[in-house]
């Protein structure tokens, strides 16, 4: 059973997994301490938005080849495609996880305000070890919300459900926005440690010649240094520096370029090389778009600015 992928395409296959009743067929609202199904210790493919809210011990959760106990107060997120695996943390199996979740399908919030938003939760593409950790608090209010949907979800569907269910999500989504910036705040310190890893990690691929076999260095590259996933690595740069992190790498190449430019014999082209472009025409461009000028004329004027 371990290596078994049941793949969720719809609110009613998960309620069916667990026992639930279907209310409305694109959103729930569980209780998991309330299954009436012992929990399958199979892989889930995720092809819906969902969030969890541990209240208590007693699962933990395998993303990858990660496992993450995540604490009580603890949410996770997964968004559709994800694989993700839930395991009894206790050899009953009738004891069940003690959790409350949000699940919905992509279709709920199209045209919707949320649906255009949505990529901006990158919160869902995050490691379950960057999870988020609410006080009791900010627990309430989750719940709190999460009983207003589950309101909206058992009454008579009529011509607002659809868009009153989405505005409640948003709401819920928003508010664990928040909280993250808080969390990223209280830790600044390790924050700050990233940060210092990541530019000694980015002077060193270039430094190292790896630019020039390994061309531009990705985001993706540099989360991985740090054992951090991409969305999260990025929104910790972004709120450290307050630029991204795709163009916190741009301004180290234009730094870069300029000193080549100014202190060197090499040519464009071989700057360019150098640097990991592909194509020259496209550092020319970059670095245009980010100077003001080509970089054969800011090595014309750069001497008398």
């Amino acid at each position: 059973m371990d290596n078994q992928i049941v793949q969720l395409n719809c609110i009613s296959d998960y309620n069916n997994l667990y026992g639930f009743e279907t209310f409305h067929p694109l959103v729930t609202v569980v209780d998991l301490s309330k299954a009436t199904k012992s929990m399958p210790q199979v892989k889930i493919n995720y092809g819906l938005y969902a969030l969890f809210l541990k209240n208590g011990t007693g699962c933990s959760i395998r993303y990858g080849r990660q496992f993450y106990d995540y604490q009580s107060g603890t949410i996770v997120s997964f968004a559709p495609g994800q694989i993700v695996q839930v395991l009894s943390n206790t050899k009953d199996d009738n004891i069940l996880p003690d959790a409350q979740g949000l699940l919905f399908h992509p279709d709920l919030i199209s045209s919707t305000s949320l649906g255009r938003k949505i990529s901006q939760y990158t919160f869902f593409s995050y490691n379950q070890k960057e999870a988020l950790h609410l006080s009791e608090r900010e627990q309430i209010l989750i719940l709190e919300i999460f009983r207003q949907i589950q309101s909206e979800i058992e009454h008579p569907v009529d011509k607002h459900s659809r868009e009153l269910i989405a505005v409640s999500i948003e709401l819920l989504l928003d508010y664990c926005l928040r909280f993250y910036d808080r969390q990223f705040i209280t830790r600044s310190k390790v924050n700050s440690d990233i940060l210092d890893k990541f530019e000694t990690c980015l002077a060193e691929y270039f430094q190292g010649g790896e630019s020039e076999h390994k061309g531009l260095p990705s985001v993706k590259y540099f989360a991985d240094k740090v054992f951090l996933s991409s969305g999260y690595f990025g929104d910790l740069i972004k709120k450290e520096t307050g630029v991204t992190a795709q163009k916190y790498i741009q301004n180290k190449v234009i730094e870069l370029s300029k000193s080549y430019i100014l202190n060197s014999e090499m040519n464009i082209n071989e700057i360019a090389y150098k640097l990991g472009f592909q194509y020259p025409q496209h550092f020319s461009r970059l670095f245009k778009q980010q100077v003001g000028s080509s970089p054969s004329d800011f090595k014309k004027i750069a001497p008398f600015d």
